[in-house]
């Protein structure tokens, strides 16, 4: 299990997606662990269930936010050609 090191939004904003893809995919994973450790009685740090929570939710912002700067960049690019 890695330690726990917050991700700030500068550095999310320099992922490309590609990597912010694995990033989500990993912080999913551990989550994954981290309940199943929960459940079984093995774990020992409680905080870093909410944590990885926070991760993953600020990943998944990161990407919605990407995918609507995409949909608005395509619809300005097609008011401004006459054709929306």
């Amino acid at each position: 299990m890695a330690d726990y090191i917050r991700t700030t939004k500068a550095e999310l904003d320099g992922l490309d997606d590609e990597e912010l893809i694995v990033r989500v995919a990993n912080a999913r994973q551990e989550l994954f662990n981290l309940r199943f450790q929960l459940a079984t009685g093995q774990l020992t740090n409680n905080s870093r269930i909410g944590a990885l929570r926070r991760e993953v939710a600020q990943l998944l912002t990161t990407q919605r936010q990407r995918e609507i700067a995409l949909v608005e960049e395509y619809y300005l690019a097609q008011l401004q050609e006459g054709t929306g």
